[in-house]
């Protein structure tokens, strides 16, 4: 069985890996993108924030529905936009997840076993989109880490396991 205290400890690590991964990259190279056809750093670390916050303000107002052609303007209104600067960003990531962990944990069990529609037209738990919040962070934090490499910068994932691995 699949717990919600679970799954709100795993976001928070990944969170923190995300929190670190911004207050690493050059401040100066937010705007940083490898081709032109794909998201800047800041605008991948951005959307992870937006659609966090904006899609648990959602769950927790009632919305049933998420494959509505408004979808993103009600993201939009549930959720706190960032500051422009590096510290903003990494300071409403860690915000956001404190106060969204906070209130999906004082859910009751029944809150999480009600059925959603997902954007694709999928019927989902509320639990289940908790979940695919999660995996749609990890997928934007790999972005995030490449961007990371291509820098020369080792990901905090990276160095713990190399630590460990040293003994140290």
């Amino acid at each position: 069985m699949v717990r919600i205290e679970q799954i709100l400890d795993s976001w928070n690590a990944i969170r923190q890996d995300t929190i670190s991964a911004v207050e690493e990259f050059p401040a100066g190279e937010m705007d940083y993108r490898p081709t032109p056809d794909v998201m800047t750093f800041g605008e991948i670390a951005r959307h992870i924030q937006m659609a966090g916050d904006g899609l648990v303000g959602l769950l927790l107002a009632g919305e049933e529905n998420f494959a509505t052609p408004d979808i993103r303007e009600k993201i939009a209104r549930h959720a706190k936009a960032a500051g422009p600067d590096t510290a903003s960003l990494a300071a409403a990531l860690r915000e956001s997840l404190e106060r969204r962990s906070t209130q999906l944990a004082r859910q009751p069990l029944e809150f999480f076993a009600n059925l959603i529609t997902r954007m694709d037209g999928q019927r989902i738990t509320r639990l289940e989109m908790v979940q695919m919040l999660k995996e749609h962070e990890l997928t934007h934090r790999a972005q995030l880490f490449l961007y990371l490499r291509m820098k020369g910068i080792v990901p905090a994932t990276t160095r713990r396991r190399t630590a460990k691995a040293a003994g140290k």
